[in-house]
């Protein structure tokens, strides 16, 4: 019985440490993840993994000639380094990239015979000043007139004054048919992967779909409709309105009876959902939980429930997309989380709630969550949202959804602002760059600026031309932070635009 007991421990811990091996996997992942969705960073690791690929192949494949000198690679390689360093640049036109490095070649080689002509013949490793001026005075000629200026070209009209027993005509071929394997590979990751990397790394911009709106306070409609219009931009998308009853009022409901009826058809699994949420699902028909109708409801919840479908009845109208009703009964947060994961939600839109500044206890519950969460805050009887300002502080998984969402609402009829602050001017190029790599990866009509001024005077002074404003929850600050500098969303107080704040779920 002891060594039972000692081999049940040695189970025990061993479990134990798998587990904590697995958080912290996954709490590294996530911090990639994050990392990687920085597109600075994206674009460091790819030099680092794929140009020495690239350039790797290129030198198996110049071994094959054995003709071909070395002297075609430093060019190459600097070429190759800002193609990738810069996708949407000046300098990453891949036929750009090719004529450059030809044009030089053929200016080297140009000034090579000049040179041979004059002096009759050149020793092999000496260079005459006449021939490297001459080199550069025609590359920068033509490359101007071509309008195809680039360094590397420079660079290989000098080396072909060196290539030593290479004739310089073999040196520009091999230029030629080097530089169109980059170019070609390229393309084929700029297209492929770099251009769709919302698709591979921003979780929100693949989902966020399916919407679940919690019924609370007196601007529930007005969030119920601003989540419909997000839901609305996806083909697949729903929304789902949600009421939380108390637990008497959800006994009272027949909640019980949906739940025998539910093991009875054999949904094990569902019954078991719909249990720890407590909740009966209802739809334009019949419930979902089981068979419960209108006839088994208290008449509480019968007049929520008809309030609801005549919500929902609003938002398939106005809005076009498809509505569902569900109230349960329990604690209001974890009822209303249950109540999205049963009904596949991938994002949850909550009217804003606040208690003496900061949020409520249901938002924070809400926000806590796995979750994608937001938090709208109406200021009017607005409908339409033709122009959002969006408030990014720094590149990531969460700017990128919050500009998607913002891009739904205004796609083909407004205008989405994509703004940081910063401190001096000395920011403002990278600022720029970071706004341009965002908003490189939506579409629609979505301007970038910068502004050199506090972020709590922008909005005082700019947030009144806009009718929503679109800012992050500061989720991922540290609480001593948070405590030190309050998030944003609880200093705006007096705007006449509306506000979405928005909490990127938990992995």
């Amino acid at each position: 019985m002891r060594g039972r007991g000692l081999l049940d421990a040695a189970l025990d811990r061993l479990v134990a440490a798998r587990s904590r091996i697995r958080r912290i996997e996954r709490r590294e992942l996530g911090e990639f993840r994050r990392w990687i969705q920085d597109t600075s960073n994206l674009l460091h690791l790819s030099i680092v993994l794929f140009v020495p690929v690239v350039i790797g192949f290129v030198t198996y494949v110049s071994n094959q000639v054995q003709t071909l000198s070395f002297l075609l690679f430093p060019p190459l390689a600097s070429g190759t380094f800002t193609l990738f360093r810069d996708p949407e640049g000046e300098y990453a036109n891949p036929v750009r990239f090719v004529a450059s490095l030809s044009v030089g070649a053929l200016c080297g080689l140009v000034a090579y015979t000049a040179t041979v002509w004059a002096y009759g013949s050149v020793a092999p490793g000496v260079v005459h000043p006449e021939s490297a001026a001459l080199a550069i005075f025609l590359t920068g000629l033509v490359t101007w007139a071509a309008d195809v200026e680039a360094p590397s070209a420079f660079a290989t009209a000098l080396l072909a004054l060196v290539t030593g027993d290479v004739d310089p005509a073999t040196y520009l071929v091999s230029i030629v048919l080097a530089s169109s394997l980059v170019a070609g590979a390229f393309v084929v990751w700029r297209e492929q992967f770099y251009e769709r990397r919302a698709k591979y790394l921003y979780e929100t911009v693949r989902g966020d779909d399916h919407v679940l709106v919690p019924m609370r306070g007196d601007t529930d409609d007005r969030t119920a409709l601003f989540g419909a219009r997000l839901a609305a931009a996806h083909e697949a998308g729903k929304v789902v309105l949600c009421d939380v009853v108390d637990d008497a009022t959800g006994r009272e409901s027949g909640q019980a009876d949906a739940a025998d009826t539910a093991e009875a058809a054999g949904d094990a699994g569902r019954d078991d959902e719909t249990s720890a949420a407590g909740g009966v699902e209802v739809d334009d028909t019949a419930s979902a939980a089981g068979g419960t109708d209108d006839e088994t409801l208290s008449p509480a919840t019968a007049e929520r429930v008809d309030r609801l479908e005549g919500l929902a009845g609003t938002i398939r109208t106005r809005v076009g997309v498809p509505c569902e009703v569900v109230v349960v009964a329990g604690d209001p947060v974890q009822a209303t989380l249950q109540a999205a994961r049963n009904a596949n939600c991938d994002l949850i839109v909550t009217p804003y709630e606040a208690d003496r500044g900061a949020l409520s206890t249901f938002v924070r519950g809400i926000f806590r969550s796995e979750l994608d969460a937001v938090a709208f805050r109406s200021s009017s009887d607005r409908r339409r949202w033709s122009r959002v300002l969006v408030l990014v502080a720094r590149p990531g998984d969460t700017a990128h959804a919050m500009i998607d969402f913002a891009t739904r609402l205004t796609y083909g009829r407004g205008m989405v602002s994509v703004t940081t602050c910063v401190g001096s001017d000395v920011e403002r190029r990278r600022a720029e760059n970071r706004l341009d790599h965002l908003v490189e990866t939506v579409e629609g009509n979505v301007e970038t600026r910068v502004a050199r001024s506090s972020v709590d005077d922008f909005i005082a002074a700019n947030a009144g031309h806009y009718d929503l404003l679109v800012l992050g929850s500061s989720g991922e600050r540290s609480p001593a932070s948070r405590f030190v500098s309050p998030p944003m969303f609880q200093r705006l107080e007096g705007l006449d635009c509306d506000v979405a704040v928005f909490d990127r779920g938990a992995p």
